[in-house]
C-alpha cells in the first residue's frame, strides 16, 4: 500500500521539526483501519507480524479531532 492511497489524520501543522513525513502520524486506511506511524519501542516482544510504536498524546488527539471523536 502505498501512503498517497491512505488519509493523513495528523501532521497537517507546519511543524520545522517534522520534514520529509518523518514525524509521528497517523493515517486511516480505505478499509478504516489505522496506520501507526512512530518511533520503534523494545518495551516488550510483540507475537510474530506485528510491531510496536510509540507516538506522543498529542498526535492522538489531533487524530481524535480529525476523526470528529
Amino acid at each position: 500500500m502505498a501512503r498517497e492511497e491512505l488519509t493523513r489524520l495528523t501532521g497537517n501543522v507546519n511543524d520545522p521539526e517534522c520534514n520529509q513525513n518523518d514525524c509521528p502520524n497517523l493515517y486511516r486506511t480505505a478499509k478504516g483501519s489505522i496506520i501507526v506511524q512512530g518511533d520503534s519501542s523494545d518495551a516488550f516482544t510483540p507475537p510474530a507480524g506485528e510491531a510496536l510504536v510509540e507516538i506522543p498524546e498529542a498526535v492522538l488527539k489531533e487524530a481524535f479531532r480529525a476523526l470528529g471523536w
